[in-house]
């Protein structure tokens, strides 16, 4: 493709060199250039990509982007300047790839907790529909048959849109895509062009790259300035009301779903039971039953965000019922591993206060015996790391009968340090803990103390297949590693 076509409405400041010439790929990792790419220097928050720039030219870059002054003695080399590199990345991709988003129905769902689950009930939706549908987001990729492992929950601008070429070129007519809050704040969804968008709910996260819950919601907002057609918004989220107010002024319909407050889409005769939670969703179009296969109110929220979603794309109730009734289980998401009669293991993301509550919550009322909770706080800096540290010791105390206190990607931090500071709440709480800073063998332990009707709770990493120790990501697959302890063990569950 030719150069003047590749950045085509992209806002230069500078430009030296020839801009007739072919390109044959876009990098912004060095080490991923070959002859004839653009190489788009980033700065990022560790490493910067204009250090790379001369490594980039001698694997074949014949185009260098990038926003700082740069001296190129190379007179076949066209030097680029702009104001922003990662929009500029987000721009000239999504040119090179012909702009693949506006040939797809996008459907973008951000927020806090939610997000995964309810991309899987929309996804389901739409395939009962016959509405052919892939899906981006943290448990992976899905472009037609083919599954693939996605560095981010929202890959970078570049990964996107070959990933929306792919899914054109199979005549892929929808896509459910997680946004998160870093993918709207470092411009990698910049390009795309959103039909609908969805807000599951607000709570504190990723604060260490937000500052605070305010700038985390501007973030979060960015989506629904972007849509075309809807926005389906939870009305019974204090931040989702904000964004309701805030959506009058935009273009696009809004849509609101809830429970406990006047909505678009609502649930009523709502029951709960300790395997899956049922009620019947009143929309415009009518009222039909529904069985979720999770429990918990959180589930209930993840259904109403989808049949919002399938009502504004025109699919009928019985095909929303039978979609939402197909799901029967999602990685890491209140995934049972390990059941013998009454005895379970179940693994689940949570690691936000709000998501163990909600999850404890939904499960404590139907535990026969002793809820058992195994997990820690992944490390966070500062402040905001001790309170979440601490928010997450009181839901610990405050619902579970044992909670065995661990490592969770702790990074460059002392585990030892984030475990005596979740401990203090604990022990603050009148919680009941034991402390092991070895994850498999906090788990070990677990299995070994329980009993018959007990339930261990494994929180924190979910779908998650390794663990972040400094500067080490070392395996670590907790339904493997639980399979693997539940074999070995002469302790009877029952």
């Amino acid at each position: 493709m030719l150069l003047t076509k590749v950045i085509k409405e992209l806002d230069c400041i500078k430009t030296i060199g020839d801009l007739d010439k072919e390109i044959s790929g876009i990098a912004y990792d060095s080490r991923e250039v070959a002859d004839n790419f653009i190489f788009v220097a980033i700065s990022g928050f560790t490493v910067d990509g204009h250090d790379f720039i001369e490594k980039a030219i001698e694997n074949g870059a014949n185009v260098i982007i990038a926003e700082k002054d740069v001296f190129i003695n190379r007179a076949d080399v066209t030097f680029l300047k702009v104001k922003d590199s990662r929009k500029a990345l987000a721009k000239i991709s999504s040119n090179y790839y012909n702009n693949p988003t506006k040939k797809i129905n996008m459907i973008g769902i951000t927020g806090t907790n939610g997000k995964t689950s309810t991309s899987f009930l929309i996804k389901s939706i739409f395939e009962q529909a016959k509405k052919p549908i892939d899906l981006i987001g943290t448990i992976g990729s899905v472009i037609g048959k083919r599954l693939a492992k996605t560095k981010n929950t929202t890959p970078e601008s570049l990964n996107l849109q070959q990933m929306f070429s792919e899914m054109v070129d199979i005549n892929t007519q929808n896509c459910i895509m997680e946004v998160s809050s870093h993918a709207l704040s470092l411009d990698r969804v910049a390009e795309c062009d959103f039909n609908t968008g969805i807000y599951t709910n607000l709570t504190p996260d990723h604060l260490e790259l937000h500052n605070s819950m305010e700038e985390y919601f501007h973030a979060k907002a960015k989506l629904f300035k972007m849509t075309k057609d809807y926005n389906i918004i939870n009305i019974d989220d204090e931040y989702g009301r904000r964004l309701v107010e805030e959506a009058k002024n935009l273009k696009s319909k809004t849509i609101t779903y809830g429970i406990d407050n006047k909505a678009d889409i609502y649930a009523t005769s709502i029951c709960y039971s300790a395997d899956f939670t049922s009620f019947v969703a009143n929309t415009p179009k009518g009222s039909i039953e529904i069985k979720v296969n999770f429990p918990g109110k959180i589930y209930i929220y993840n259904s109403l965000a989808a049949i919002a979603c399938a009502y504004c794309n025109d699919i009928e109730l019985k095909d929303i019922q039978k979609g939402i009734e197909a799901v029967k289980d999602i990685k890491g998401r209140f995934e049972v591993v390990y059941k013998d009669k009454d005895y379970k293991i179940i693994v689940d993301f949570a690691h936000t206060e709000d998501g163990l509550e909600k999850a404890l919550s939904a499960i404590k009322p139907f535990t026969k015996g002793r809820l058992i909770l195994v997990f820690g706080v992944y490390a966070a800096p500062g402040e905001k790391g001790r309170a979440k540290r601490y928010a997450m010791g009181k839901v610990a105390a405050k619902y579970s009968d044992i909670a065995v206190v661990t490592s969770d990607n702790p990074k460059d931090q002392d585990p030892n340090s984030i475990i005596k500071e979740i401990v203090e709440s604990i022990k603050e709480h009148n919680g009941t803990y034991v402390s092991l800073v070895d994850r498999k063998e906090a788990i070990r332990y677990a299995i070994e103390i329980s009993k018959k009707d007990d339930i261990i709770f494994v929180a924190g990493k979910g779908h998650e297949t390794s663990q972040k120790i400094g500067k080490i990501e070392v395996p670590f697959n907790e339904t493997e590693i639980i399979t693997e302890i539940i074999k070995s063990s002469t302790k009877k569950t029952s």
